[in-house]
């Protein structure tokens, strides 16, 4: 039966996306009327979500050259850096916010399985995968709901992969209530010459689809990621893809082994938009390098799981686990075989041309005739730069109380147990953090993670990161600060950080106060970066993130998650988090004005988040990054620990309670020059930044030290590890005491008790 496509109009653009300009382009770009199928084409690709349209310009101003960069950012699938002995790491972090917002499960695992696909598209294998997660208060039955499928969805999808899940974060805020953020990253390694472009060249060669059949779901979920959640989205659930983590793995399997024939080509994931991104996108990539290229393709080849399929479905369908290859031309069906003995369908549906344009057949007609650069960045792709105002967040500065009116013993255990405080075990005993047997820090047990590379004696740290409430605060300073911890993490390790990937997560750029959210955190990101000589190698941007609090919309609290890579030269340097041994000296790094805004303290005591965030000396935390590292190079630090999130007493605790033992505790004094009634209350509980603990071997006090004076970072021994009892005195009087049960106590178990699991 012939399909009726309906007439394309203006009004038809606008219901899929596009504006009334952007409409009037296409009519110049095309000379003509697009067909229903074109119109289709350019509106997921002119979507926020593929066409960084409202994005590209400020990320553009981020630093994206460095020594060790094999890839340009944006110009791959994911970014990729040399880290010595032919070996290169390919890494990225993404999003999957709205999907994961009406289907948590699916939406979350197939956040996973998308962000492995563009990692093993440029040849490398996966060998780690680390997440950061955002959901509202744990009071509410939905956030529960959605805690439960997202964390389930994560460990289903890649424990079947069997991929290691290392590292992540998880932090609740009212604010995340009916959008929370679901962000993925994947590390590989690969050697040099296995590495494999997302280009399509070549006239002639084949174009092959491979993977999964090509069905209904997901169509239009690139667009769905491009516009506000409301309680029409439930009605949006078919634009949230299924994913069958053993189909991956059978695809992964496979891509390596034909990669390894030599006769591959070019080869992407098709990820959001399908079908027509990666053709057009990889036709863009010809052009701009060789210049000629374009694609046609037939979709009568295309293998469906549905009769009737239209070329619209059929190009605009995000089905998982699906990939395009293009092949040398007479060593196509090679490429097939290697697919087939993976039990892989691998169908060749095309062919690279030489006319710059996306071409799509079906039925014997042409439905689709696109210029390829007109779909893409750098190309036809609008770009915008929207108004960006300053709207200071309306927060009332905490009204103090005395420091001896207050029970510091019994905030200090509520302050852990918070639930972004909390030990997250109930979430990372979900995932396989030890599959491929590389791992060699358990989980919590290291500011890092850090994986073996086998074959040489280097270890790779990784970590993801950031206070988004420092960014809500004051985006600048914020957007600095989730760079210089991440990198802080890494150096505490004993790795050195290398480069970044992002996962920028915001409201509607269309409102002022939040592109100014947006284009601030981005230059205090970029500030960092210069200063940490860590480029930035890609990511992802997620626009139109909002709830709904008290009947009005708000953004999200601006989330710039960090994703970094560090280099360990010698596994054997490796620092540890916690306490290790009974007696060691612990010191303190750093000497910053010590102040609560911005701390989960403020939150739970006073209400308020207070009126900035802390401050940050980039020329310190470079200076305490390359102290770290040193240290660690010479085996002088037993561990290392940043003080962040709840302050001293909380980092204390954690370097108690994570140790093996649970046993060993600490005796501490600070001394306090400051004359003030809630000076007590700045020394526990504030999150000034530059900050680590380390604990040593007395006898290294004197070299340590020295080290600390030679790297101009400001240096004070504190106490000292001991058994069963920890203490934190100021000036000489004891401020709080507890045993390490105690703390054991309120830290672990906290998050299952605020979940209310047992109702789940």
């Amino acid at each position: 039966m012939k399909q009726t496509e309906p007439e394309v109009t203006l009004q038809l653009a606008l219901e899929n996306g596009l504006n009334a300009e952007e409409y009037e382009n296409i009519l110049a770009v095309l000379n003509r009327k697009p067909t229903f199928t074109e119109l289709g084409i350019f509106s997921v690709m002119w979507s926020e979500h593929c066409s960084y349209k409202n994005s590209i310009a400020v990320l553009k101003t981020l630093p994206r050259e460095g020594d060790a960069l094999l890839t340009g950012a944006g110009e791959e699938n994911a970014g990729l850096v040399d880290i010595g002995d032919n070996l290169a790491v390919a890494f990225k972090i993404e999003s999957h916010n709205h999907p994961s917002a009406v289907e948590p499960y699916q939406g979350a695992a197939t956040g996973v399985g998308g962000i492995h696909r563009d990692i093993f598209t440029m040849g490398a294998r996966p060998v780690a995968s680390l997440n950061s997660l955002r959901f509202g208060s744990p009071r509410d039955p939905r956030v529960r709901y959605l805690v439960d499928g997202v964390v389930r969805g994560i460990g289903d999808y890649g424990n079947s992969f069997g991929v290691p899940t290392v590292g992540g974060e998880i932090y609740f805020e009212e604010c995340y209530t009916g959008n929370p953020l679901v962000n993925a990253m994947s590390v590989g390694i690969v050697e040099h010459d296995r590495t494999v472009s997302a280009t399509a060249k070549g006239e002639g060669n084949p174009v092959l689809i491979v993977g999964s059949s090509t069905g209904r779901d997901g169509i239009h979920g690139a667009t769905f990621a491009s516009e506000d959640l409301s309680e029409a989205s439930e009605d949006k659930r078919p634009s949230v893809q299924v994913g069958d983590p053993f189909a991956e793995k059978l695809l992964l399997e496979a891509t390596l082994e034909a990669i390894a024939t030599g006769h591959v080509v070019g080869l992407q994931d098709m990820g959001a938009a399908g079908l027509t991104s990666s053709t057009s996108e990889m036709s863009a990539r010809g052009i701009e390098k060789t210049g000629s290229g374009g694609i046609e393709i037939d979709l009568d080849l295309v293998p469906v799981r549905e009769a009737g399929m239209s070329a619209y479905e059929i190009m605009l369908s995000e089905s998982q686990e699906r990939m395009l290859v293009v092949a040398e031309k007479g060593f196509e069906e090679r490429i097939i075989e290697v697919y087939r003995k993976w039990d892989v369908q691998a169908v060749v549906i095309g062919r690279v041309t030489a006319d710059h344009q996306l071409r799509v057949r079906q039925h014997g007609r042409v439905v689709a005739e696109i210029p390829a650069e007109s779909l893409v960045l750098g190309g036809g792709a609008p770009v915008y730069i929207r108004e960006a105002i300053e709207k200071k967040p309306e927060t009332p500065a905490a009204v103090m109380v005395d420091d001896d009116r207050l029970d510091l013993r019994t905030l200090a255990l509520s302050l852990l147990s918070r639930p972004s405080i909390a030990s997250k075990q109930w979430v990372y005993r979900q995932y396989d953090s030890m599959v491929q047997t590389n791992t060699v820090t358990a989980t919590g047990t290291s500011d890092a993670a850090v994986i073996r590379i086998r074959g040489s004696k280097k270890g790779l740290a990784m970590k993801t990161d950031c206070n988004s409430r420092y960014v809500y605060l004051n985006p600048l300073k914020g957007g600095q600060i989730a760079v210089a911890e991440c990198a802080r993490n890494i150096a505490c390790s004993g790795a050195r950080p290398l480069a970044v990937t992002n996962c920028l997560n915001f409201g509607n750029p269309y409102k002022p106060e939040v592109y100014y959210q947006f284009k601030r955190s981005v230059e205090g990101m970029g500030e960092a970066c210069r200063a940490f000589n860590t480029p930035v190698t890609g990511g992802n941007v997620s626009f139109y993130n909002e709830t709904s609090l008290g009947g009005e919309r708000t953004a999200i609290y601006p989330t710039p998650t960090i994703g970094m890579i560090g280099l360990l030269d010698d596994i054997g340097g490796l620092v540890g988090s916690t306490f290790s041994s009974p007696g060691d000296a612990i010191l303190l790094f750093g000497d910053p004005e010590l102040t609560l805004d911005g701390s989960e303290y403020l939150v739970m005591q006073y209400g308020t988040p207070g009126q900035d965030a802390p401050d940050i000396d980039i020329g310190h935390e470079r200076n305490l990054q390359e102290l770290l590292v040193s240290l660690a190079s010479k085996r002088l630090l037993h561990s290392a620990h940043d003080i962040s999130d709840g302050g001293l007493m909380t980092a204390l605790a954690e370097k108690s309670v994570m140790n093996e033992q649970g046993t060993l505790g600490f005796d501490v004094d600070i001394e306090d020059t400051v004359n003030s009634p809630c000076r007590l209350q700045q020394q526990l509980f504030s999150e000034a930044q530059g900050r680590v603990l380390v604990s040593i071997a007395p006898e290294s006090a004197r070299e340590v030290i020295a080290e600390a004076v030679h790297h101009n970072v400001p240096v004070r021994v504190i106490g000292k590890v001991v058994r069963h009892t920890a203490a934190i005195a100021v000036n000489g009087k004891t401020a709080v005491s507890f045993t390490t049960g105690e703390l054991a106590g309120a830290y672990f178990h906290a998050l299952e008790r605020a979940l209310h699991l047992d109702e789940l």
